[in-house]
């Protein structure tokens, strides 16, 4: 029964995970829509792309005391020759979003996050498909991507090898310049190509540079380094050589115009992803054909940000945008169609150009967004029964054909600002029915999943009442013993289960709904159905509750449950109430037995609550690098695994397997190793000599003994304990580079004093700990299962508090969204996303294993069957995801959106991953590889 109970919870945890999926992270893009064009000759041939990887706008505007600014050629063109402004990018920053949104006009299709960042999850339109001719140059992460998508053989990749990538170079700018020759190299080509020369001739011409030096140099150096502000002044002389270049080819003719910008910037301590002003504010200036002559600013006070005082152009129109706009302007000047998808508004303030052709440029772009609504509106009314389909009333077939003639006789009145007017009001009335339509859905399947929840809560809670604690049995009543009329009565939830289960498939059959829509709606059907079925066990469970312990404690008790799982809801939010609730835990003991007979074990747990609880209070790791505290971590981790290992070796009793007398001074060995590389390896870094190639097989070789060594040891709870931690700590301090190792150790501390306070009050303090073992486990549960009491709850909620303070202990949910390379330098440092995201993910995964095997070694102390505890765990658990459902939001600033979904998937994966954690927890604790059995043998 326990083992079914799992696996079909591991199934409805999987549909309620994949549920947000479907609910707010379904793709945006639709297809079927006819392209538009601007009707009118566009004012440009030919468009150069450049975009800085990583730039941000301030260190490219701003200056310094004397007036000098780093990029003399482009900071030249913004007061003489173009237009500037700032980009604002949307959450997440990160390279393909960033390429996606400026090239192809729409935000990326959020299953990317789960399909890989080079390849297409699903085709889509861009300003380079549009094109007749489009050459690029730059990294192979991001250039292919839009080759792939591209219909033809008219999109030409150039791209350096991806060991080029490599945050341990001496100077990262090289990508730069080796993009800036291939192009000088094209230029030459040109002059001895015929047909090269009559391609790029033609119009609709694109030349895309990608510049990755400055992102690298900024991930490997930070953003106030010498080498990424350099890198500034590299790409901006690149830039001038590389336009005198082409202009010359093209013998001046004007027909080119040139845009720079950037997919995203970069945080003071090197990381981007989150939404940080100066991770989503990049910069964008535009000039030559067809892009308007500097302006003098109207009013100092349009961006009162600030910073075009600070960056001393204030005295120059500053132009702001949303990234997908770009797209839109870069279709506009050469006069391809825009993008299929892009939901991108023309800036009308770069155009250099009449006001006929900026209202036709305005409206194709209109047309080329209402297409995309009009797809989805089509698409809407044929799924869904006329009965229930609610239209998009403010953009109706009516209004929106009278905006159209509205438009087309202010045109025709020579009236062109209030066309341009009326033309932004379509954009946006279409944007929010683009939005309407793409969120129609939302309210059914979300109804669904919360009665899903609450149906798969009520049926755990019948089920821990009924078989997982001491409350009384049902009496059996005369009415179980009459006939037919009860028999009825007893089916009645079978009938009315049955039929609505049969309306629900008719409904989703009848509108084509999709296969997930069935698994949503029905879910909560055959749920909701078991708990209704055993309804008295609730009122059982009520009217024992309040008859033993009385009404006014199960209030106190309700109150301060309540209370707890607020404080983690709200740590989700602010890290610094995790220290609130790591106080609130300290003070625990003083309420237990334990105040009185050991009060040398409650101070300890007091100073190591306290300890923790510092963490969440400090800035979150990856702001800025502290070798000299990773240093001290490992040292204070040989001090404390030397004092522990003497102190097995003197007081234990023999193991049940013993442990090879070579083990420990083993792993006290690689601890000290974890720290030598740790320490070499940022100096050679410093040093611009490279990740040594000794220190690179080493910290692989720590990493894979890390999963062999524990299986080494003793089977006893606190030999094997041990050296799990020890084995963990070497590769978490591999992984540091900051106070996180002193966080590891610290809650390595609390684990202990937790576990040894839960063993005095556990059914086997009698026993030491020291002499219990994981191998006595079938032992123990042999005999009668101890029942679950109150205090079991208590124990559940302490585990969950611990998962989500290993998780942000030492950083929060922009940290850990956010790409810092910084921490896997002692393995690899070459870009390589895959694999330096599943060593971050380690890193993490390693405190939550700490907090899980502690558990376990719990659970053999309380004398419990592991799926009592864990139950208890799941439902709290899910109290807490049902919560983030409802703090999901779909409005505010895309910041405040993706946390709160991030909260959500969060919690969900935590849930999920628990039962991963527990079965990792059995391995690590559990599994022996007879190592000991084998050397006893032979002794023998």
């Amino acid at each position: 029964m326990d083992v079914w109970l799992i696996v079909v919870g591991l199934l409805v945890h999987v549909v309620f995970f994949f549920s947000i999926f479907d609910i707010y992270f379904t793709s945006p893009l639709v297809h079927g829509m006819t392209p538009h064009a601007t009707p009118l000759e566009p004012p440009a041939r030919r468009l150069v792309l450049f975009v800085a990887d990583g730039l941000r706008a301030d260190k490219l505007y701003e200056v310094d005391e004397s007036g000098h600014t780093r990029a003399p050629y482009l900071r030249s063109v913004i007061e003489q020759q173009g237009s500037w402004g700032v980009s604002h990018t949307r959450v997440p920053t990160e390279s393909r979003p960033g390429h996606v949104a400026l090239i192809a006009g729409f935000y990326e299709d959020v299953s990317a996050v789960a399909k890989g960042w080079k390849e297409n999850p699903v085709q889509f339109d861009s300003v380079f498909n549009e094109s007749r001719y489009t050459w690029s140059w730059g990294s192979p992460d991001i250039l292919p991507m839009f080759a792939k998508g591209a219909s033809g053989n008219h999109v030409f990749v150039h791209t350096y090898p991806a060991g080029y990538e490599d945050f341990a170079d001496e100077d990262a700018s090289r990508l730069d310049t080796w993009v800036f020759n291939k192009v000088k190299e094209f230029v030459q080509d040109m002059k001895q190509n015929d047909t090269l020369s009559r391609m790029v001739s033609s119009d609709r011409i694109v030349l895309f540079l990608h510049l990755l030096g400055i992102d690298t140099n900024g991930h490997a150096h930070k953003p106030f380094s010498k080498e990424y502000l350099a890198n500034i002044g590299l790409v901006d002389s690149g830039i001038r050589e590389a336009v005198e270049l082409i202009e010359d080819a093209f013998q001046r003719d004007g027909k080119t115009a040139y845009m720079m910008t950037a997919d995203h910037g970069m945080t003071n301590w090197g990381s981007h992803g989150a939404g940080h002003p100066h991770e989503t504010l990049t910069p964008i200036v535009a000039w030559g054909a067809g892009v308007n002559r500097p302006a003098k600013s109207g009013n100092a006070q349009d961006y009162p940000d600030g910073f075009s005082q600070l960056w001393k152009l204030d005295h120059l129109k500053r132009q702001d945008m949303s990234q997908a706009d770009i797209a839109a302007l870069m279709a506009s000047l050469i006069g391809v169609p825009f993008p299929l998808n892009s939901v991108g508004v023309l800036p009308l303030g770069f155009l250099d150009n009449t006001k006929r052709y900026k209202v036709e440029s305005l409206l194709t772009n209109a047309q080329q967004i209402l297409a995309q609504y009009e797809v989805k509106e089509k698409h809407m009314q044929e799924t869904t029964l006329a009965v229930f389909f609610s239209p998009f009333k403010p953009l109706s077939v009516g209004k929106k054909a009278d905006v159209m003639r509205t438009i087309r006789a202010q045109i025709s009145k020579g009236q062109p600002d209030e066309a341009i007017s009326t033309t932004h009001d379509l954009i946006q009335r279409a944007l929010d029915g683009l939005n309407y339509y793409h969120n129609y859905d939302r309210f059914l399947l979300g109804t669904s999943i919360l009665m899903g929840y609450l149906g798969w809560m009520a049926y755990i809670l019948q089920h821990l009442l009924s078989f997982h604690t001491s409350l009384p049995q049902p009496r059996r009543t005369k009415l179980d013993g009459l006939g037919d009329s009860h028999a009825l009565a007893k089916r009645g939830p079978d009938v009315i289960f049955t039929t609505l289960a049969a309306v629900i498939v008719v409904l989703l059959t009848i509108q084509s709904s999709p296969l997930m829509y069935y698994v949503y709606c029905l879910l909560p059907v055959p749920l909701w159905y078991t708990a209704a079925k055993q309804y008295r066990v609730f009122y059982r469970a009520i009217s024992h509750t309040v008859s033993t312990i009385g009404f006014c404690k199960v209030i106190g008790y309700l109150v301060l449950g309540v209370i707890a799982m607020e404080i983690v809801v709200l740590s989700m939010f602010w890290r610094e109430v995790l220290s609130l609730g790591l106080v609130g835990i300290a003070l625990w003991p003083f309420f237990t037995e334990l105040r009185k007979h050991s009060k040398g074990l409650v101070a300890g747990w007091t100073v190591s609550c306290l300890a923790v609880a510092v963490f969440p209070m400090l800035p979150v790791v990856g702001r800025d690098a502290n070798i000299n505290l990773v240093t001290l971590a490992g040292v204070l981790f040989l001090l404390s695994s030397l004092a522990a290992l003497l102190y097995l070796r003197a007081h234990r009793r023999p193991p049940t397997n013993p442990i090879h007398p070579a083990i420990g001074p083993l792993q006290l060995l690689i601890l000290l190793l974890s720290v030598y590389i740790v320490n070499s390896t940022w100096a050679s870094l410093a040093n611009k000599r490279g990740l040594p190639l000794t220190n690179q097989c080493l910290s692989w070789a720590i990493f894979g003994s890390s999963f062999l060594i524990p299986g080494l040891t003793s089977l006893d709870v606190v030999s094997r304990l041990l050296s799990t931690a020890m084995a963990f700590a070497a590769v978490f301090l591999l992984t540091s580079t900051s106070h996180e190792g002193l966080f590891c150790i610290a809650l390595c501390y609390l684990m202990f004093f937790w576990l040894l306070c839960e063993h005095r009050l556990s059914q086997s303090s009698k026993v030491k700990l020291i002499d219990l073992s994981f191998g006595e486990e079938s032992t123990i549960l042999s005999g009668p299962p101890r029942r679950l009491v109150l205090d079991d709850v208590r124990c559940a909620y302490f585990f969950i508090f611990f998962i989500l303070t290993a998780f942000f202990g030492t950083g929060n949910i922009a940290s850990i969204n956010s790409f810092d390379p910084a921490s896997v330098y002692c393995f690899l440092t070459v870009f390589s996303p895959f694999v330096m995201g599943s060593l971050l993910l380690w890193k993490i995964v390693i405190l939550f294993l700490l907090v899980t095997c502690t558990f376990k070694a719990i659970h053999l102390l309380q004398r419990l069957p592991n799926i009592s505890l864990f139950l208890v765990v799941l439902l709290l658990s899910d109290g807490l995801a049902l919560q983030f459902f409802f703090l999901v939001r779909d409005s505010g600033s895309w910041l405040d959106i993706g946390t709160s979904i991030s909260h959500y998937v969060i919690v969900m994966c935590m849930i999920i991953f628990v039962m991963l954690l527990l079965v990792l927890a059995r391995l690590f604790t559990t599994v022996t590889f007879g190592l000991g059995q084998r050397r006893k043998a032979h002794s023998t």
